[in-house]
């Protein structure tokens, strides 16, 4: 059986990412991508590297196609297709889905009270490792 492993990021809309990001970087010493902070981290029990991404988008991006909030949450899977297989018998039908990128697959899925669910499977080995 599908399961979440994690969370695999927070995403949020700002009317001036670039002003979000010198904010956070000024105040809280995180230093900010154009795109937002990775946060690394090691699995407990296994040592397994992963990482947990704040991403910044634009209150125009499309991104969050199908949520009515300002925000989305990101969340990690072992296995895509077994999940997305699982959720549509219970009736919950993908917003969204994406061609595999380098760093994994994606697909968005609605969640309560408006959210959209960004779900994701890393590849193995993740070529994006920040180690």
């Amino acid at each position: 059986m599908a399961k979440i492993t994690g969370l695999g990021g927070f995403f949020f809309k700002s009317a001036d990412p670039s002003a979000t990001g010198k904010w956070l970087t000024e105040h809280l010493g995180m230093p900010m991508e154009s795109w937002g902070q990775m946060f690394p981290w090691l699995e407990r029990g296994t040592m397994k590297k992963g990482y947990t991404v704040l991403g910044l988008h634009s209150k125009t991006s499309d991104y969050f196609t199908g949520s009515g909030r300002e925000f989305m949450l990101n969340l990690r899977v072992d296995d895509l297709d077994g999940m997305l297989a699982e959720l549509a018998k219970k009736g919950v039908t993908p917003v969204r889905t994406f061609p595999p990128e380098p760093n994994g697959k994606f697909a968005h899925v609605p969640g309560p009270d408006g959210i959209t669910i960004e779900l994701w499977q890393p590849t193995e080995p993740d070529p994006y490792d920040p180690s």
